[in-house]
């Protein structure tokens, strides 16, 4: 395989960056403008997984091509529950509506990955699924979570890794996954392309 030059996250998410730091890669950030993106989640007979997947995999080619030497890594993540997508709440009032509709069940976190080393023509997919459950939550607690501003910026309006913890009463699944990067299936991908964060073969 041809020689990686480097590693390029294809995020602005300041926190997949910062679990990238997390995990020791030195890399560089290049956000991606994918355009089919919007297109893309308006197609309903995908599902939250397939969805997931083509918004990573469109990232990463997006980047790969303008820095084909480089292993590019990108991730999307889709929320999901009742069969809906809940995508970045446009504002306080659909914020609030998610979380109300979020309220007491269990919905699904589904975060697309891939890894593209476009000069080896080399590519690697694939989707992690987290289970989360909210426990119930009072009008009065939704409303001063969203006045919070937390979760204007993040699928399904809540961010665990922050205040929307305490919302949280239990997960099946990758924590960091809920974050946006899960990080156990990113470092068996990263082997596929000879990088081995905890040595060996």
């Amino acid at each position: 395989m041809k020689l990686i030059t480097g590693i390029i996250l294809a995020s602005a998410s300041p926190r997949r960056q910062q679990l990238l730091q997390r995990m020791g890669l030195n890399f560089e950030v290049r956000t991606s403008f994918f355009e089919e993106r919007a297109s893309l989640a308006k197609e309903t007979t995908l599902t939250p997984e397939d969805l997931a997947e083509k918004l990573a995999e469109g990232k990463a080619w997006d980047v790969a091509e303008k820095y084909p030497d480089a292993l590019v890594i990108a991730a999307d993540t889709v929320v999901a529950a009742d069969g809906q997508i809940l995508g970045k709440p446009q504002d306080e009032a659909e914020a609030a509506e998610m979380l109300r509709f979020l309220s007491g069940k269990w919905h699904q976190v589904h975060t697309g990955l891939a890894l593209r080393h476009h000069a080896a023509e080399k590519e690697a997919l694939t989707v992690e699924t987290t289970m989360v459950h909210f426990r119930a939550l009072s009008g009065k607690e939704i409303d001063f979570y969203v006045k919070s501003g937390e979760p204007m910026d993040k699928a399904g309006a809540y961010g665990i890794q922050g205040l929307g913890a305490v919302l949280v009463d239990r997960i099946e699944g990758c924590f960091f996954n809920v974050m946006g990067l899960p990080l156990t299936r990113l470092t068996l991908l990263l082997k596929e392309f000879g990088i081995n964060l905890l040595g060996g073969e």
